[in-house]
């Protein structure tokens, strides 16, 4: 097929029609394209697989990783392993584009991959490479490793999503309405922006539309911006320029400030999420108004639709029987890694999600007596599962993982598996009766792993961050620890005072209520999955997205 002047190849919903590029670091389209990482990749992916189902005017621009985020292995001790190994996709269309970017003052190649609609069901998708023969070495590794954890290449990168998304825009001819960033990783296309427009900030900042995730500012990408320009992320701006022209004196480059300051509107991604951004950068000038687009994931993808067939039908039997089988089959993945026997009777507590240390993988053990009293309870017996990728590098969370590990091993009924990718994600789901999320607030701007969750029949029990003030009606669809006044507490105290809530509700209410009382507890599983549905499917955060972000 020929890619001048290209356009999406399917009819265009006349309300979707204005043209949007989007551009993320990671897609999570489906298990096969390994270039995405935890939560950010899996929302681009559930929102180009909406915009594939409504029709809408938009195309995807993202990063070949040629050894994708990394494969999770194990040690002889079954601890964590980090192994990079190529990746081959022979269902991607080679467009035959290629053309030239700057890094660091050297001319770079880049060849442009292409995901038909029709292969995954989603929006088209463009992913930029520079593993070609025509590269040095060093050019080469730039689309290797998702968020490398070299400073120069991680600038690069941002380099290669931002100034070469827009440039690769332009060999397209596609000739966008709007420049929509999901994180401010590409930033660099504002720059692109600048210099292509003669100068013309005003012309850019029409044009371009931010979504941030970061809830605090310390987590939001800041690079030496000496280095930044030795890089050329500038696009030929002089330091001076660059810092009167994001009205930051820091030598610090603040990424999302200055997509802040660019946008010409910005978005948190959960109510709660918009509230606190809003209130985290009004202390600065100059920034777009920041508004709220709950995320959400597709349900067409994730959601088991034979429970949703029996929830409808009222076959509590069927229902049931249905739940069993899916928590069996992932069972057999827990033996298969583990060794261990599950049992599809018994409650059972899945913790699956990225490492990080404020997500606290391991409050639910940090009581080693409570813990231990949980896991030998005769009338009350219960299960539990952990999954998930820590950042390579990232010491504190990769202990955090390994220590799980040493602790499984005293216990039969705990188990931690490798491998958590989109495939064992639906499967945990699957698994869960309950699906336990308690990062500590408000560092969880959103969190959408128990949104497809409840598509799986397993009820959420968090702690009230992220998407769960919108959802979470306590013991209706799922539970949630009420909050205290974290603001005015050490966060040791607000550890420990979770931790004595997390204990408290799963003792008195949820246990009792999935062993005494099922049909009680089959009914709050059944409003999670319809409630989710309703509220939380990616279809309905496309819309918005046109309709609210867009317009």
């Amino acid at each position: 097929m020929s890619f001048k002047n290209y356009n999406v190849p399917y009819p265009v919903e006349q309300m979707y029609s204005k043209k949007v590029a989007y551009f993320s670091m990671e897609f999570a389209t489906h298990q096969p394209l390994k270039i995405y990482s935890g939560g950010l990749g899996f929302l681009a992916g559930s929102h180009l697989r909406s915009a594939y189902e409504l029709k809408q005017n938009m195309i995807g621009i993202g990063i070949l990783w040629k050894y994708g985020y990394y494969d999770q292995e194990r040690n002889q001790d079954q601890t964590l392993q980090p192994s990079w190994n190529e990746k081959q996709y022979s269902f991607l269309e080679d467009t035959g584009i290629k053309f030239q970017i700057y890094v660091h003052e050297h001319p770079v190649w880049v060849k442009v991959w292409y995901l038909n609609p029709e292969t995954f069901k989603t929006a088209p998708l463009f992913l930029l490479s520079t593993d070609v023969p025509e590269n040095d070495y060093v050019s080469q590794t730039i689309s290797h490793r998702l968020y490398d954890a070299n400073v120069a290449t991680k600038v690069a990168q941002f380099i290669l999503l931002g100034v070469g998304g827009a440039k690769l825009i332009d060999e397209l001819g596609f000739n966008p309405d709007l420049y929509h960033m999901n994180e401010a990783h590409s930033i660099s296309a504002g720059f692109y922006l600048y210099q292509k427009y003669n100068k013309n900030l005003a012309e850019v900042t029409k044009r371009l539309v931010f979504t941030t995730h970061t809830p605090e500012e310390a987590g939001n990408e800041k690079h030496d911006i000496y280095l930044c320009h030795k890089m050329s992320y500038f696009c030929g701006l002089s330091v001076d320029e660059v810092k009167q022209l994001t009205g930051n004196d820091s030598d610090q480059f603040n990424h999302s400030l200055t997509a802040l300051r660019f946008a010409k509107l910005a978005n948190g991604v959960s109510r709660l999420h918009g509230e606190v951004s809003r209130e985290m950068w009004q202390k600065y000038p100059g920034i777009c108004p920041i508004i709220s687009i709950t995320n959400a994931q597709n349900w067409r993808y994730w959601a088991d639709k034979q429970l949703y067939r029996f929830s409808e039908a009222t076959d509590n039997y069927g229902f049931d029987d249905r739940k069993k089988y899916l928590k069996k089959r992932a069972f057999d993945i827990v033996a298969d890694q583990t060794g261990k026997i599950f049992d599809p009777n018994v409650f059972t507590i899945v913790w699956a999600r990225r490492f990080a240390g404020y997500k606290r993988a391991g409050l639910i053990t940090s009581d080693e007596r409570r813990f231990s009293d949980l896991l030998t309870n005769a009338k009350y017996p219960v299960q539990i599962i952990w999954a998930g990728k820590p950042y390579p590098m990232d010491h504190a969370s990769v202990t955090d993982f390994n220590q799980l590990v040493y602790l499984s091993k005293h216990h039969k009924n705990m188990a931690v598996l490798t491998g958590y990718e989109l495939t064992l994600s639906k499967r945990l789901k699957q698994a869960a009766d309950c699906w336990l999320n308690n990062p500590r607030v408000p560092r969880e701007a959103s969190g959408t792993s128990g949104m497809t969750a409840a598509m799986n029949g397993a009820v959420n029990f968090s702690t009230d961050d992220g998407w769960i003030p919108e959802f979470i009606n306590h013991g209706h669809n799922g539970f949630v620890i009420p909050k205290a006044d974290y603001q005015h507490m050490a966060t040791h105290e607000q550890d420990q005072y979770d931790l004595n809530k997390l204990y408290e509700i799963l003792q008195n209410e949820i246990l009792p209520l999935y062993y005494e009382n099922y049909d009680t507890w089959r009914q709050i599983i059944k409003n999670g999955m319809q409630d989710v549905h309703f509220q939380f499917n990616s279809n309905r955060m496309a819309h918005e997205y046109y309709d609210l972000l867009y317009k």
